[in-house]
């Protein structure tokens, strides 16, 4: 079962839980499960058209998933998936 690392504001979604157990052969099917299993929390990371929000980054193994396949990336049992939401300031 892979592991999804869940940042400070979306905790409240999860129970608190600082991670969550996961399983899915995509990262797309795990997000699936997560909004399934906490309703309401595939709105905070994807958009109206199922894409990945521009100001989250999730990461699969220190390893920016924009960079591999996005929504597709495969996903093995062993896998570290973050999510990092972008921090803005001025």
């Amino acid at each position: 079962m892979a592991t999804i690392r869940i940042p400070a504001p979306l905790r409240k979604l999860t129970d608190n839980q600082e991670e969550v157990p996961v399983t899915g052969s995509s990262l797309g099917d795990i997000l699936n499960e997560l909004n399934r299993t906490y309703p309401g929390f595939a709105e905070r990371i994807v958009d109206e058209q199922g894409e990945i929000r521009r100001f989250v980054n999730i990461f699969l193994n220190d390893e920016d998933v924009r960079f591999l396949q996005e929504k597709q990336t495969p996903v093995k049992d062993s896998d570290v998936i973050s999510i990092v939401p972008a921090i803005a300031g001025g």
